[in-house]
C-alpha cells in the first residue's frame, strides 16, 4: 500500500521506549510519569459500587451531569470561576484527548501555534495532523522562564493559538502572575486562542499559587483549559480528564469529541463525582508531593548530578554535565542499563532535539522506591 503519512517523522514515544528498557533491564522506572502507589481505597470502592449497581452503559457525550456539576463547584472554590456545567465542561479520554480535540476543532491549514519548548510531546503532532504550523519558543535551563519579547516577535497575523502549560512538564517550572499579565497584553484585541494545559494544577510547591487562566475573565473568554483526574488521583491508567471552555468554543470542541471517543467510562465518572464532594481529597495533594520532592532532593543531593529547581509537577530535572559528555539519549540508556534507574532525556521534548545534557526523574513513587533509586544514583 502507498501510504502518505501525515506524521512521517513520528515514531515510538520516548516514554514507551524507556519504560520498555526499564522492564527489560530490571531498572527502577523513574522515566514515565505515573505513580507506583495505590489509588485511594475510598475511590476504588466507589468505582466498584457503580459497576455493581449497573452504571455500565454509555454516558452522555459531554459527561454525566453529576460530574460536570462537581467540577464546576471545584473551580468555583479554587479559582472563583462560575461555570455553566452544561455548556462549558466536557469529560474527555484524559487530558491528551482534550488537547487533541481542541486543536482539531480550532486549528486549520496554515494556522500558527506557539509552543514553549521543552514541551509535552503530544502538542506538535496534534498541530501537524491538522495542517497547522508549530512555532516553538525555547525555554533555557535552569530557570526555563518565558522570554516574552521573543513571544511578541513570534506572533503574526497567522498566530491562532498559544499553548500555555503550568505547572510545566517536563521542567517543573510554574508561570507567575507577571507571565499572566504578559499573556493578557499580547492576546488583547486578537483572535488568538489560549490552550492552557493545567493537568498538574494541584502539584505546586513552596506556598506558590497556581495561576490558572480561569482566574482571569478576559483570558478565559479565549481559553481552553485541559485538566486530568488521572494525574490528580494517581490513576493515570483510567484515562479520564476534562476540558473547560466558554460555550461557543466548547460547542466546536464537542463536535470533534463526539466523533473521537464519544463518551467516557461511566462508572468512573459517577465515582469521581462523589469523590470530589470532599475538597481535602485534592487540596492536600501539594503537601503530599512536596514531601516526596524534598525526600528525593535530600537523598540525591550528594550525587554528582546538578539538580534544577522544581516548583511543580512530579518531575525533577538534573544536569549530568559534570559526569559525561554523552548526548542525553545515550546517557539515559546508559543510566537504565548500567545504573539501574530509567530516566527521560530532555532533548525528546524539543522539535530540534536540543541537548543541554539534562535528564528528567519522576518522583511520583513510594518513599522506599525513591530511596532505592537515590542509592543507585549516588553511585554514578
Amino acid at each position: 500500500m502507498n501510504i502518505k503519512s501525515k506524521l512521517p517523522d513520528v515514531g515510538t514515544t520516548i516514554f514507551t521506549i524507556m519504560s520498555k528498557m526499564a522492564a527489560d533491564h530490571g531498572a527502577i522506572n523513574l522515566s514515565q510519569g505515573f505513580p507506583n502507589f495505590e489509588v485511594d481505597p475510598i475511590l476504588k470502592d466507589l468505582v466498584d459500587h457503580y459497576i455493581k449497581t449497573n452504571h455500565n452503559q454509555y454516558a452522555p457525550m459531554t459527561g454525566i451531569p453529576e460530574l460536570r456539576k462537581a467540577i464546576a463547584d471545584k473551580k468555583k472554590l479554587l479559582y472563583g470561576r462560575d461555570l455553566d456545567a452544561d455548556q462549558e465542561i466536557t469529560i474527555t479520554n484524559g487530558a491528551t484527548e482534550a488537547i487533541y480535540s481542541a486543536i482539531s476543532a480550532l486549528i486549520t491549514t496554515g494556522d500558527e501555534v506557539i509552543i514553549f519548548e521543552p514541551a509535552y510531546d503530544s502538542y506538535v503532532p496534534a498541530i501537524q495532523v491538522n495542517n497547522g504550523i508549530a512555532k516553538p519558543i525555547r525555554l533555557s535551563s535552569p530557570s526555563y522562564k518565558i522570554d516574552w519579547t521573543e513571544v511578541r516577535r513570534t506572533v503574526t497575523d497567522r498566530t491562532r493559538m498559544i499553548i500555555f502549560n503550568t505547572p510545566h512538564n517536563p521542567t517543573g517550572s510554574i508561570w507567575s502572575s507577571d507571565d499572566i499579565s504578559e499573556l493578557r497584553d499580547i492576546t488583547k484585541g486578537t483572535d488568538i486562542f489560549i490552550l492552557s494545559d493545567e493537568v498538574y494544577q494541584h502539584l505546586i510547591y513552596d506556598g506558590a499559587q497556581h495561576e490558572s487562566v480561569l482566574r482571569y475573565d478576559d483570558l478565559y473568554q479565549r481559553s481552553i483549559v485541559a485538566m486530568s483526574f488521572g494525574k490528580t488521583f494517581h490513576a493515570t491508567g483510567w484515562r479520564i480528564g476534562y476540558v473547560i471552555a466558554p460555550a461557543v468554543i466548547s460547542t466546536e470542541i464537542r463536535k470533534v469529541h463526539q466523533f473521537n471517543t464519544f463518551s467516557i467510562n461511566r462508572p468512573l465518572q459517577h465515582a469521581l463525582a462523589d469523590y470530589l464532594s470532599v475538597p481535602d481529597r485534592y487540596l492536600n495533594l501539594n503537601d503530599f508531593f512536596q514531601s516526596k520532592r524534598d525526600l528525593f532532593i535530600d537523598a540525591i543531593k550528594k550525587s554528582r548530578f546538578k539538580l534544577l529547581p522544581c516548583h511543580g509537577t512530579y518531575f525533577m530535572l538534573a544536569s549530568y554535565q559534570d559526569i559525561s559528555d554523552e548526548d542525553d539519549q545515550s546517557f539515559a540508556r546508559w543510566m537504565t542499563k548500567e545504573c539501574g534507574v530509567a530516566v527521560i532525556p530532555i532533548s525528546s521534548f524539543y522539535t530540534d532535539d536540543t541537548d543541554e545534557h539534562i535528564i528528567r526523574f519522576c518522583f511520583a513513587k513510594t518513599d522506599e522506591l525513591l530511596l532505592q533509586a537515590a542509592a543507585l544514583i549516588r553511585e554514578v
